[in-house]
């Protein structure tokens, strides 16, 4: 929505409301970055667990990550509708606050019922919020203002403190207290937002209001009832052509929730050895995209000034293009971590890999995602300012739906079967641990037993191999035979037959699996039935196929989005025609200045 021409009272040199709208977001994202860090790894976590989880397959915690987030931002459409149609902007931002508020309270209820319906909301009030306070601040600057880039940087890094408190906060109080907690946690942020943009409103008068409201410019009432233009068209049409961008973008980028989030927990050595905290929590490291936002991010934004003053190319999309390609080269890191932990058995890499990765991705992002956020202010139609945003956002989600399906493809579908050992038989398998519990007053104490006393799972870590045609499994580092302890369907048993055989796995030249045993969660309800080892189920994966697996879904993210980076840049000329020149206001501003642009296409 354009900017309403009258004098804005100014900090920093940018209007008051870009505070309000900064703190708004920062508070907002708090809550659903806090949310997202412990998201699949409560998905994932055992049913049984002394802070029980979903107990669903990494796969299938993937699988409802990619749809989630992809709703999130689907939603998008319909509130950037309502806004236009019926609400306005700031209105529409207010009820989605409510409606968030409400979901992240709901999710703090440790019931099933509780975490789908808060999921639900969330989807709704992100939908209301996210594409209409974006709007809100590109109405807060003139047409040409060479202000707008950077406000937008700004509300981005915004968005991140928000992100990088959260992380950490949300990460540690699930960590130490219970994932509801951290979902708590997670709420009380967005209280915080809602009441910081309540307070505000008088900051924001005439930005984001109803088309039929006093405060609306006569030039937005006459681009609401004309057609549009053939320049409006073509600039549409590069629109949707930079929506592609976003999905490839947020295609590999949002894997940091899901494969990566799942990957830092199970395959990094994340120990640090302090006494209070003997290792990093996986979510804590959803923080490292913020924290290197914060640091970077005016330096990244500075530079594309610089850049730009010196009459080189810098067009939101050709920006856009080498952030694709930044961030795509990051997944370079992640073969090599990959790398590291497949060269020792059930091994892990190093945590450096992970900094450096989500250091590329970061700097990828800074030249994306606030310029994606900007061109859109720039070239969309005043009529369908919102629903331009809302198709941004559901173009976002369609690549978090994407970054869901790649992430699926890196987890191979678990081997399962049932344990046929009763309790006595399978205690020599095990060793006493210190094990948390709840006792019968539901406080969590610490006991030191076997886990099959406690209900609780246990591994065993085995080779796999051929030997006469038949699948033998061999206790690791041991010589103890575990075929009798388990067993797995005719379907199940043929599949890993073929795939050993296939691999020529022999028993000089092992596979290995980590055999995760765990007792069916309807049946550890039953406190009568404690201890009596019964109902387990097995399921594993092949360690080998895994890492191939993984570091072939690195492969293939660092080569689709290098190349489809570079696509936009060799078609960028004739897509920057199409613009009709949305952008050289900016270049005009720059030449006021005394700056010499010496790329003369930028002018034509």
């Amino acid at each position: 929505m354009a900017a309403i021409t009258r004098e804005r009272r100014e900090i920093f040199g940018h209007p008051v409301g870009l505070f309000i709208l900064f703190f708004t977001e920062m508070w907002e994202r708090f809550s659903y970055y806090g949310m997202r860090s412990i998201l699949t790894l409560y998905i994932a976590a055992s049913a049984t667990a002394v802070d029980p989880g979903l107990g669903w397959s990494s796969k299938d915690a993937i699988w409802l990550y990619g749809w989630y987030t992809m709703l999130v931002y689907v939603a998008s459409i319909p509130g950037g509708w309502i806004a236009d149609k019926f609400l306005g902007q700031k209105k529409t931002v207010m009820w989605g606050g409510i409606l968030l508020c409400l979901g992240h309270g709901i999710l703090a209820i440790p019931q099933d019922w509780a975490f789908f319906t808060g999921l639900l909301l969330i989807v709704l009030g992100v939908g209301g919020l996210k594409p209409n306070i974006s709007t809100m601040v590109g109405g807060l600057y003139e047409e040409g203002d060479i202000r707008r880039d950077s406000g937008f940087t700004i509300f981005y890094i915004g968005i991140n403190i928000g992100a990088f408190l959260a992380s950490i906060s949300v990460g540690l109080v699930a960590y130490y207290y219970g994932w509801h907690y951290g979902f708590g946690l997670a709420g009380i942020g967005m209280l915080l937002g809602q009441a910081v943009y309540i307070w505000g409103q008088k900051f924001l008068k005439g930005v984001g209001e109803f088309s039929g409201g006093s405060l609306v410019s006569a030039e937005e009432k006459e681009a609401a009832n004309r057609p549009l233009t053939k320049i409006e068209k073509d600039r549409v049409i590069v629109l949707f052509i930079s929506f592609l961008i976003v999905i490839v973008f947020w295609g590999a980028f949002e894997q940091a929730g899901g494969l990566m989030n799942l990957y830092t927990d199970a395959k990094i050595d994340r120990s640090i050895g302090l006494s209070w905290l003997e290792e990093i929590p996986a979510g804590v490291f959803q923080s490292l995209n913020a924290a290197y936002i914060i640091i970077f991010g005016t330096a990244i934004g500075a530079f594309w000034v610089w850049w730009k003053k010196k009459g080189r190319e810098s067009s939101s999309l050709f920006k856009m293009a080498i952030g694709t390609i930044i961030m795509g080269l990051g997944y370079v890191f992640m073969m090599f971590a990959s790398q590291e932990a497949s060269q020792e058995t059930f091994g892990k890499a190093a945590m450096f890999w992970i900094f450096l990765a989500y250091l590329f991705h970061t700097i990828g992002e800074l030249s994306t995602s606030p310029v994606a956020l900007s061109f859109i202010t720039k070239l969309a139609p005043l009529k369908y300012a919102s629903i331009m945003m809302g198709v941004y956002f559901a173009a976002t989600g369609f690549g978090n739906k994407l970054a869901g399906s790649i992430g699926e493809s890196a987890q191979l579908e678990p081997y399962s079967g049932t344990m046929l050992y009763n309790k006595e038989q399978i205690v020599p398998f095990m060793s006493k641990d210190s094990i948390e519990i709840k006792n019968e007053q539901n406080k969590v104490v610490t006991v030191y037993d076997y886990p099959i006393n406690q209900d609780k799972n246990f591994t065993l870590k085995s080779t796999v191999f051929l030997e006469n045609d038949q699948v033998k499994f061999k206790q690791y580092q041991a010589d103890e035979i575990l075929n009798p302890i388990f067993e797995l369907d005719d379907e199940a048993v043929n599949k890993l037959k073929t795939t050993l055989q296939e691999n020529q796995v022999t028993a000089e030249n092992p596979y290995h699996a980590a055999l995760t045993f765990e007792k069916d969660p309807d049946a550890a309800q039953q406190v009568e039935n404690k201890g009596d080892g019964k109902n387990y189920q097995v399921s594993f994966v092949l360690s080998e196929e895994q890492n191939e697996q993984e570091y072939n879904t690195f492969l293939f993210l660092t080569i689709f989005t290098v190349a489809f980076g570079f696509l936009v840049i060799l078609f960028l000329k004739k897509l920057k025609k199409l613009t009709h020149g949305a952008e050289d206001k900016e270049v005009e501003k720059l030449e006021q200045e005394g700056y010499e642009i010496a790329d003369t296409e930028i002018k034509e």
